[in-house]
C-alpha cells in the first residue's frame, strides 16, 4: 500500500492516562474558541488526514507554502493550514505555553502547544493561494475576514466532535485497514461536493477498471450557498452504490473539511489527503475545486507536472458527455459525432431542472438519485 505523505501517518489523538491528564489540564488553560471548520482541521491534523502536519503551520512553513507550494523541508504542501486570532488574544499568550482549543459546544477539543506567533499579509496570502484578491471569491473572503495574528504549534486531540454522519467517518488508519481487508492494493479516490450524475459514474467506473477499488470521499462541512446539502449528497450516493456499483469494489467515507475553492493548489492538497487515506490514484476532472471562472478549466490537472514526487497517481478526465448516437457517456477521444448529438453534463442546468421540479433525463441523472433530491423541500445550502 502507498506510504502516507512524508512517510509517517501522524497520530496525535491522546488515549489512556495521557488523555485523562490532558482533560484535567485543559480546564485551567487559557482557551481559544474554534468554529466547526477549525475543529475539523484540528481533527484532521490529529488523525493523520493532514500528514505530515502535527499542528498549525509556523511562519517558516507558512512562507514556504505560499511561495513554493512546499513545506520548509521541501515536501509538497499547497494549502496553508492556519489558526488566526486577534491581537488581544495573541498578546495574552506566550510562546511555549499550552492553550485549550474549544469546539463549538465550548468543550476542550485539543491542546495547542504554542510555538510561535506571527503576522501575515492577508491580500498577499489570498493572491498566492487563490490567484486573486477578489473578495467575491469565497476563499479570498474567508482569508480577508481572519484576525491578524497566526499561531503555530503542534496539537493533541482530547475530544472528538461527533457528526450526524458518524457511520461514514473513518480515519486514515481505518480506511487503510479497510482497503487491506478487502484485498485492495490499488485504490482510486474520488473527491466530491455534489450529488452524482451519470458523468460522475462514468469517470468513477472508468477509473475502477484500472485499480482494485473505488473510494468515494464526499467533503462534508461548510460550502458555498447553492451547493447540495451534506445529507442529500450522502443519501444520493448510498442509492447509487446500492443500485449500480459492485459492493466488493466500492466504499464510501466522508472527509470533514471546509472547501477552500483554491483550484489547482487544492487539487494537490486533495491528492495528498487521499494518499494519506491509502489511495494510490485520484480522479481529477475539469475545474477541480474551482469556483466561478477564476481558474482555467484544466489548470488543476496541469499543476501535477510541478509535483513529480507526489507518489499518488492522478487520473485526468477532460471532456465527457452523453452521445445520443453512441447511446452512452463518451469523451471527445472516442466519439466521432458532432455537438448536435451531445448532451452535456452541466451541474447548473441539472440543478435548475430540479429547482423547477423537473426530473432530469435518465441520460443525465439516475432516476433513483433524482428522486432522492426531488423528495427534499430544499436540497441546497442556504
Amino acid at each position: 500500500m502507498i506510504q502516507p505523505h512524508g512517510g509517517q501517518l501522524i497520530d496525535r489523538v491522546l488515549k489512556g492516562a495521557a488523555l485523562d491528564e490532558a482533560l484535567k489540564k485543559a480546564a485551567s488553560l487559557p482557551s481559544i474558541p474554534l468554529d466547526a471548520e477549525q475543529t475539523s482541521d484540528v481533527e484532521n491534523i490529529a488523525t493523520g488526514v493532514f500528514s505530515p502536519l502535527e499542528g498549525f503551520l509556523g511562519e517558516k512553513d507558512f512562507r514556504s507554502v505560499l511561495d513554493k507550494m512546499r513545506l520548509a523541508n521541501g515536501l509538497a504542501w499547497t494549502i496553508p493550514v492556519i489558526l488566526a486570532v486577534d491581537r488581544k488574544t495573541a498578546d495574552g499568550l506566550a510562546a511555549g505555553a499550552d492553550v485549550a482549543l474549544l469546539n463549538p459546544a465550548g468543550e476542550p477539543a485539543a491542546i495547542l502547544h504554542l510555538a510561535e506567533k506571527y503576522g501575515f499579509d492577508k491580500a498577499e496570502t489570498a493572491r498566492k493561494v487563490f490567484g486573486t484578491d477578489d473578495t467575491a471569491h469565497p476563499g479570498v473572503a474567508k482569508i480577508m475576514s481572519l484576525p491578524d495574528v497566526l499561531l503555530g504549534g503542534s496539537i493533541d486531540l482530547i475530544r472528538e466532535t461527533p457528526t450526524p454522519f458518524q457511520k461514514y467517518k473513518l480515519t486514515p488508519r481505518e480506511t487503510r485497514r479497510l482497503f487491506q481487508d478487502k484485498g485492495w492494493s490499488t485504490v482510486v479516490g474520488f473527491q466530491t461536493r455534489n450529488t452524482p450524475h451519470i458523468g460522475h459514474e462514468y469517470v468513477q467506473k472508468s477509473a475502477l477498471t484500472l485499480v482494485d477499488g473505488l473510494f468515494i470521499n464526499p467533503v462534508i462541512g461548510k460550502k458555498k450557498k447553492g451547493d447540495y446539502r451534506d445529507d442529500v449528497i450522502l443519501s444520493s450516493y448510498e442509492e447509487l452504490i446500492k443500485n449500480y456499483y459492485v459492493p466488493e469494489r466500492t466504499t464510501m467515507a466522508i472527509l470533514m473539511m471546509e472547501m477552500r475553492y483554491a483550484g489547482p493548489r487544492e487539487a494537490i492538497f486533495h491528492a495528498i489527503i487521499r494518499k494519506n487515506f491509502g489511495c494510490s490514484h485520484i480522479i481529477i476532472g475539469r475545474d477541480h475545486a474551482g469556483v466561478g471562472s477564476y481558474y482555467a478549466p484544466f489548470a488543476a490537472q496541469e499543476i501535477f507536472a510541478d509535483f513529480p514526487d507526489l507518489e499518488i497517481t492522478p487520473l485526468f478526465f477532460r471532456s465527457f458527455f452523453y452521445c445520443k448516437k453512441c447511446g452512452a457517456v463518451v469523451s471527445d477521444k472516442i466519439c466521432p459525432h458532432g455537438k448536435d448529438h451531445q448532451i452535456q453534463f452541466r451541474g447548473t442546468e441539472i440543478r435548475d431542472m430540479l429547482v423547477r421540479g423537473e426530473y432530469p433525463p435518465a441520460e443525465l441523472v439516475r432516476p433513483e438519485v433524482a428522486k432522492i433530491i426531488m423528495d427534499e423541500k430544499n436540497p441546497f445550502n442556504d
